[in-house]
């Protein structure tokens, strides 16, 4: 893994995209959902902030059983909005 400047150079394509090096995704744990927003100082600075934004939000949720439902029963007995 090189640790000089040129390691974290990227290109803009002509659609305006940059791809985010691999040695930097693996450092700040970017992942498939996360989101980074973009800054520019009054001095043409550019700032970079990762937002974790990962799919699946109620991934770390506990499945409760519910026990068994009858759809059909439920909508007699409610009734079925029409």
């Amino acid at each position: 893994m090189a640790t000089d400047d040129t390691a974290r150079e990227t290109a803009v394509n002509d659609s305006g995209m940059v791809t985010v090096p691999a040695e930097v995704r693996r450092q700040l744990d970017l992942g498939p959902g996360d989101k980074l927003r973009w800054q520019v100082s009054e001095s043409d600075e550019l700032h970079v902030e990762v937002i974790h934004q990962r799919e699946g939000v109620f991934d770390d949720f506990e499945p409760v059983d519910g026990g068994k439902t009858d759809a059909v029963a439920a909508e007699r007995e409610f009734g079925a909005e029409r």
